[in-house]
């Protein structure tokens, strides 16, 4: 059976925080004093702070626009970062002489830039009302004086790169704008000179010119149709004349074929049998040596020479005979019919005018063609003048526009070299601190205290946990048990352990002072090498 733990009274916690006090206050004086001597060795921290405000522009709003609180954090944002640059910081560190003791002990520059850019505050004027368009600039330092002087060259600072900043990007703007308004203007020069060679380019297109362009048209389309029937009417009586030639030539062919048939075929003839009669003889005899004789027998050779001479006897009859037909041909074309050739002139006049006619009509045809095309480019064209008018008035818009920024621009980058524009300028100096602000060393010793007691009542809690679970007194018996308790025996101890029981604790209380007296020295060397609370100076 599982039994609750039983809560104890207030009285029992503070008897046992009786029973453990020095467990208690050992620990909260060694750390406290620890604590104490550290915190009262850290240097006094002074700050200086000084008021920026902006300088109202002497020229109108329309020329150079009022400064803004979100302009003014924009502005601040981007100074902050070149002021705080390690550039800027680093000669103000060695002109006076910061961070020497961090310096002596060698460590990295980059770190105490670090630490003194924290050191450095920059906010948006809160604390009076009467400024509304301003900021403060706040440094914290080690020497009244240093503190006052940085404060005043971080101040100067942030005037120089603004005014640096405002005329830069003045130039700037104006360049860029000179830039911009030259392009407008080379952009408005293209689209005039592309105007006007359109208007060139498309004089002939022109609405003004329909009218005459549409008479040429009806005049050209007439004289297309005449040339049409013309041309027709040549091709009709050209084909009549052809007709009329290949039928003559048709005749005249037949003839000259009529007359070659007249002519003696030598195959006819008796020579010719004779010649064949001959031939099959040799043929015959040659075939019959062959099955006798080699190929280059002399009996074999004398036949194939007969034969040969047979055969070249053959073939001679036959050319004497076409050489006769050709010749006969050729006087009978010599002797040609005089109609032929008067159809052929006939046919060649005929020609020569159609293919005149044919590039007359070609060329009607080019120009009903372009005059179509001009016609319908009418509308095209105008649309494009159109668009192209549009284009204009588009980019002079622009280049107007572009002319009137540049000269807000230009007199407002002239005002700002001037120093006639807007600027920021120091109302109240950096002052001179008398009172140090850091440490705070009376809430840092409370502190070191109050982490003393917190580990002196860790540490009896700790040691006490074991009793509060154990049966200690009758109150213990009768909970845990939930039986009545008829009596009770005290701790009973012999003379020697009753006499040695305060040497035992005395012993105890001399070596925890001991242990105190050696930890804070230790405990302070710890946190100074730790520079641990440093931090609580920025």
């Amino acid at each position: 059976m599982s039994v609750e733990f039983r809560p104890r009274k207030i009285s029992e916690y503070l008897r046992s925080a009786r029973r453990r006090k020095w467990l208690i206050l050992l620990p909260t004086i060694a750390i406290g004093l620890a604590i104490a001597y550290v915190v009262l060795r850290l240097p006094d921290v002074y700050e200086s702070s000084t008021l920026i405000v902006v300088k109202p522009s002497t020229l109108p709003n329309s020329v150079v626009p009022t400064i803004t609180e979100e302009t003014l954090t924009r502005e601040l944002t981007s100074i902050s970062q070149v002021v705080t640059s390690r550039s800027s910081l680093q000669p103000l560190m060695e002109k006076y002489d910061l961070f020497k003791e961090e310096r002596l002990r060698g460590e990295p520059t980059e770190l105490l830039i670090d630490q003194m850019r924290k050191q450095i505050k920059v906010e948006v004027n809160t604390s009076r009302n009467d400024i509304t368009n301003g900021f403060n600039i706040t440094y914290r330092g080690r020497d009244p004086k240093s503190t006052q002087a940085v404060a005043a060259e971080l101040a100067s600072k942030y005037i120089d790169e603004q005014t640096k900043g405002t005329i830069n990007a003045g130039t700037s703007a104006k360049q860029f704008i000179e830039e911009q308004v030259r392009q407008a203007k080379e952009e408005l020069d293209t689209i005039d000179t592309q105007r006007l060679n359109y208007l060139q380019q498309n004089i002939n297109n022109l609405p003004s010119q329909s009218q005459a362009l549409v008479g040429r048209l009806t005049a050209l389309h007439e004289a297309q149709k005449a040339l049409i029937a013309e041309l027709g009417r040549l091709r009709d009586l050209g084909a009549a004349y052809r007709s009329q030639l290949a039928d003559i030539t048709k005749s005249y062919d037949q003839e000259i074929a009529m007359a070659a048939e007249n002519t003696t075929d030598p195959k006819t003839t008796m020579a010719w049998a004779e010649l064949t009669r001959r031939r099959s003889e040799l043929e015959s005899e040659l075939q019959n040596l062959l099955t006798q004789y080699k190929e280059k027998h002399p009996d074999v050779v004398a036949k194939k020479s007969q034969l040969d001479s047979v055969k070249r006897d053959q073939d001679q009859m036959i050319a004497d005979w076409k050489n006769r037909i050709e010749e006969r041909k050729q006087k009978l074309v010599q002797l040609s019919d005089p109609r032929l050739l008067t159809l052929k002139t006939q046919i060649a006049m005929v020609d020569g005018d159609t293919e005149r006619q044919q590039k007359v009509l070609s060329e009607t045809n080019k120009q009903i063609a372009e005059l179509d095309a001009r016609i319908n480019a009418i509308p095209n064209a105008e649309v494009g003048l159109e668009a192209i008018d549009r284009d204009y008035q588009t980019k002079k818009s622009n280049y107007d526009t572009l002319l009137a920024q540049q000269q807000k621009i230009v007199v407002g980058a002239d005002a700002a070299k001037d120093q006639q524009g807007g600027g920021i300028q120091v109302v109240d100096p950096a002052n001179l601190p008398e009172r140090p602000v850091a440490p705070k060393r009376f809430m840092l010793t409370a502190a070191g205290f109050g982490v003393g007691i917190a580990l002196g009542l860790l540490l009896a809690v700790f040691l006490e946990m074991r009793r509060l679970f154990t049966i200690q007194t009758t109150d213990d018996a009768k909970h845990y048990t939930g039986l009545p308790v008829l009596a009770s025996i005290p701790e009973l101890m012999t003379p020697a352990e009753a006499r040695a029981l305060p040497r035992r604790h005395n012993f105890a209380l001399a070596a925890g002072i001991v242990a105190v007296l050696v930890t804070i020295p230790l405990l302070a060397f710890v946190l100074r090498l730790t520079h641990v609370f440093e931090k609580f100076l920025t």
